[in-house]
């Protein structure tokens, strides 16, 4: 055998038993996987099939440790361990590997290490069952003598349902020897991924036809699965592996970002390559990978473009600070080959450049909706109307009329305003509409315009130009396909659409004119408009329906529902905080977070109640002082108010912790604990996190309760968005996560106070 096309790819298992290893131990497997596809017959390599089995084999990465391979074909190898030597051969019955006839994919597990880690002492030994990768000890295990053991946690499943299901046949004897919830979380983070996903769902009380659905069918093999063919196997979605030499060094340099440039999970990798006949939507809860797959999904489209030095992918979203972390994500996805051919820009810079594009004269000042506010509340002042609420003004006039760009009174009585709360007559629509036109004309004054105008304009602006390239089209079709050299755009070029593709992140964010904007800068076409969102995270005002802006993703939504960020117990905390809100899913239905899961285990929230906010920030302080070697720059701390982030900075800098302030951009320095309102962590996520000042009256702010009896309608709004932003604030956490409140708690709270109360002040 040379070694001139030999293939040797890395499964996801071992790549997470490799980043345990020793450093030299990880190089060592860097240089083996080299010499072993320029000769795996070398010498040094000691390659060997292993005795009792067919395609497994071992060959040494260096004196101490030895690599498990299964040969999938003559030149074609697959790295399923690397063990100390001493650890390879004491049980080779126990080395089980198999194709998953769910999934087509390969499974490997050794039942040796399984079994001593998971079973405690007392509990029965199970053993595994016979198959033809190995030897196998009685299923039934040996009951031991005492008292009568507890019931097992799967008595109520066959182990035909457990396998319909996709669990590993080899562990369904272990499966069944379960009893306590620690063995169970033991089990999972050695079983193949969709065993640990069955076994959690099921131990959580899903019902079986909904684990059946939610569950095992997305990652189905769509194909028949010949359980022999590890060949074809391989080369499924399933088998989460990677093959190149810098795929290899980033998994074994354990990157976080690293490892997913390298696994995807199936039902990720699905939506990446799906080819969609129009725009379509990515949903799921925080942590389960849409922003990956939207740049999976960008790279995947830069792919198959033609060679060219142009940009025809934008990838946008709604902020700067998600914008730049976009860009160095993608960077490291694909390098500067990959970007040289995307857009990267948050929308309202997208708009902004297009309105100044077109407008090169318009220089006037940005100024943001707390100024918008304050400007609607001084024009009141000045006509001495006490009838009109500032912000309800600022809505209706973002919301309704710029929103629906009515840009008459008739226009504005005849827009819609579901959604909006308290209803209006038609002699209120009148006022309103002459204190807008006031309002507007105040702004003109001063040089400035407000993000939801430039986002209107650069709608309207965008829209004329798709007017004027369909009119194109029509007269090229009309002239039989040839062209008019004279219609061309404002720089002279041929009039086109400004992107080919569009992907968007955090869509539940964006403005409906920012939306008609998008859709108006790429052709109505295959692939056109790819967005990832929640609408559990919504933190702004900007609910939509996509189908009424002419983005119709019926028939092309879909939902990832594993987090691989947030432990099952944060999860669990998380989700009380939203209560039995109703969620939209974009485009008028409801949403819902039915299945999202999380086969990640760590403590459960610790929840501190203090006499007042100084006492908070003294308890906070301790606290982060007593994790000792966690790297500040891995702690948060969120809270209500920009005031409240000023006072715990310097109550930390008082006793020695340094602290960062996260601003519009970003985390303002580097190396110090991470402090701001919950609106700044958005797509961010820290080892510990800690969320402070969750009182009643801040968390929500005391000016929404007010209006549970004024605007009812606005209450229930403002109520839902407080919610999420306690949600998203949450779902920051990977590891840990401290929810600290002085008085009386935050309502969103009482669950999680009655399920584990808080811990002594």
């Amino acid at each position: 055998m040379t070694g001139k096309n030999v293939t040797l790819r890395l499964l996801d298992k071992a790549d997470r038993e490799i980043l345990k290893l020793p450093r030299p131990v990880k190089g060592a497997i860097y240089d083996f996987q080299h010499k072993f596809k320029t000769n795996p017959d070398s010498a040094g390599l000691r390659l060997k099939q292993l005795q009792g089995h067919d395609k497994l084999y071992s060959a040494r990465v260096n004196d101490e440790y030895r690599a498990l391979l299964l040969r999938l074909a003559d030149d074609d190898w697959l790295i399923v361990s690397v063990k100390h030597r001493k650890d390879v051969y004491a049980h080779l019955d126990r080395l089980t590997y198999s194709v998953n006839r769910v999934t087509g994919g390969i499974e490997y597990v050794d039942l040796q290490v399984v079994q001593e880690e998971v079973l405690s002492p007392t509990a029965p030994r199970t053993t595994a069952p016979a198959a033809s990768t190995g030897p196998a000890l009685p299923a039934e295990p040996p009951r031991p003598a005492g008292p009568t053991p507890p019931e097992p946690l799967f008595a109520t499943w066959s182990e035909q349902q457990l396998t319909d299901l996709g669990v590993a046949p080899p562990l369904i004897p272990l499966v069944a020897a379960l009893t306590t919830e620690d063995q169970l979380l033991g089990l999972v983070e050695y079983a193949p991924q969709l065993t640990g996903e069955v076994l959690l769902a099921l131990y959580d009380g899903k019902a079986y036809d909904d684990v059946l659905e939610q569950v095992t069918a997305p990652v189905a093999a769509p194909e028949p699965v010949d359980t022999e063919d590890f060949r074809a196997a391989a080369d499924r979605p399933a088998t989460i592996v990677t093959t190149t030499d810098d795929a290899l060094r980033e998994a074994l340099e354990g990157e976080d970002f690293g490892r997913w440039k390298v696994f995807l999970h199936p039902t990720q990798a699905k939506l990446v390559a799906r080819d969609y006949s129009g725009p379509a939507r990515v949903g799921g809860g925080p942590g389960t990978g849409k922003t990956i797959v939207a740049l999976h999904r960008v790279r995947h489209l830069v792919e198959r473009l033609p060679a060219g030095r142009d940009k025809p992918v934008l990838l946008t979203t709604y902020n700067k600070n998600l914008a730049a972390d976009l860009r160095s994500r993608l960077l490291a996805l694909g390098g500067e080959a990959l970007l040289s051919r995307v857009e990267i820009s948050h929308v309202d810079q997208l708009a902004l450049r297009t309105v100044r594009e077109a407008e090169p004269g318009n220089r006037k000042r940005i100024v943001d909706e707390a100024q918008a506010v304050r400007e609607w509340r001084s024009l009141l002042d000045e006509l001495g109307e006490d009838g009109w609420d500032a912000e309800f003004l600022n809505d209706e006039w973002t919301q309704v009329i710029l929103g629906q760009a009515a840009t008459s009174r008739t226009e504005y009585f005849r827009a819609r305003r579901a959604g909006r709360g308290r209803t209006v007559t038609r002699a209120e629509r009148a006022e309103i509409w002459q204190l807008a036109e006031r309002f507007a004309q105040r702004l003109d004054r001063l040089g400035v315009q407000t993000w939801d105008q430039v986002a209107e304009r650069a709608a309207q602006l965008e829209a004329e130009r798709a007017r004027r390239i369909q009119a194109v089209d029509r007269r090229r079709e009309e002239a039989g396909g040839l062209d008019n050299i004279h219609v061309a755009d404002g720089s002279g070029g041929w009039l086109r659409y400004r992107y080919r593709h569009i992907v968007v992140d955090e869509a539940q964010d964006l403005r409906p004119a920012h939306w008609k904007m998008l859709r108006a800068m790429t052709a109505p076409d295959r692939n056109d408009l790819f967005l990832v969102g929640d609408t559990h995270q919504r933190i702004y005002k900007n609910q939509v329906t996509l189908g009424s802006l002419g983005i119709n993703i019926r028939g092309r939504s879909s939902k990832l529902s594993l987090s691989y960020r947030t432990t099952r117990q944060i999860l669990r905390s998380a989700l009380n905080v939203l209560g039995d809100e109703t969620y939209d899913d974009l485009d008028g239905s409801a949403e819902t977070l039915a299945g999202y899961r999380s086969v990640l285990s760590g403590a459960v929230p610790d929840l501190h109640r203090l006499n007042d906010w100084e006492d908070e920030r003294e308890a906070i302080t301790a606290l982060i002082q007593s994790w000792g070697e966690v790297p500040h720059e891995q702690i948060a701390i969120a809270v209500p108010t920009n005031d409240m982030a000023r006072e715990v900075a310097y109550t930390l800098a008082r006793h020695g912790v340094q602290a960062l302030e996260i601003g519009p951009d970003g985390p303002r320095g580097d190396g110090g604990v991470h402090i701001g309102t919950m609106f700044r962590f958005k797509g961010l996520e820290y080892q510990r996190m800690i969320i402070a000042g969750v009182t009643d009256g801040l968390v929500p702010r005391a000016s929404v309760r007010q209006r549970r009896a004024t605007d009812p309608a606005r209450f229930r709004t403002e109520m839902q968005r407080a919610r999420s932003l306690l949600f998203v604030a949450a779902t920051r956490a990977r590891d840990s996560l401290d929810v600290f409140w002085h008085g009386e708690p935050s309502p969103f709270l009482e669950e999680l106070i009655r399920v584990r109360p808080p811990a002594a002040a």
